[in-house]
């Protein structure tokens, strides 16, 4: 999905990684909006995705990941439920909340917890795996405005403001279920295409 190469030859992949590592942020379309991606362990580019959407620093930052192993470099622990769960419906539309490891960005965390996901087929989801590691994710738009749907309309929302912009559309419909699998029970947070 992602287009292998530049007109001159240079992949556009390995571009996007090198802008990621460089703590840039990039609208990458993923299985349901364009997302902002940025290195998740990256304080000043999650500060950035925070700058660009004009989001408060309560309103915590989901995070992509590239496969189910990457969890438990991020969070304490993974319930075998949680674990269950996510190796189901993974890679796609299904967010989990697990508590998280000291520290990541402030950001991307609430009441200790953190939300992750290995999205669905997508740019976003060979990006993150060309990455290798943990990515915003957290839709192109400005807080309170419509999430962009395409790279065009990213552009029309960000100009020149982002490293880069990954082209193509993403497939769109709900956004991803969310569960909180950090307790003792699983807990649905918000209803979307996966059913628990």
């Amino acid at each position: 999905m992602l287009e292998p190469t530049h007109p001159k030859g240079v992949c556009f992949a390995a571009r996007w990684v090198a802008l990621l590592r460089a703590g840039g942020v990039i609208a990458c379309p993923t299985e349901t909006l364009v997302g902002l991606l940025a290195d998740a362990r990256n304080p000043a580019a999650v500060a950035e995705v925070c700058r660009l959407k004009g989001r408060a620093s309560e309103q915590p930052i989901g995070v992509l990941i590239p496969e189910l192993s990457a969890l438990d470099a991020l969070v304490l622990e993974v319930p075998e439920r949680a674990r269950a769960l996510a190796a189901r419906h993974w890679p796609g539309p299904l967010t989990l909340v697990l508590c998280a490891r000291p520290g990541l960005p402030p950001a991307l965390t609430r009441d200790g917890k953190l939300a992750l996901r290995v999205p669905g087929p997508s740019p976003a989801l060979e990006l993150v795996r060309a990455f290798g590691g943990p990515l915003t994710a957290t839709s192109a738009n400005r807080t309170g405005e419509p999430a962009a749907s395409d790279d065009i309309e990213a552009r029309a929302i960000f100009g020149d403001e982002l490293a880069a912009i990954v082209p193509g559309a993403a497939v769109g419909g709900a956004a991803s279920t969310i569960v909180d699998a950090s307790g003792s029970e699983l807990r649905l947070l918000r209803a979307g295409p996966i059913v628990i």
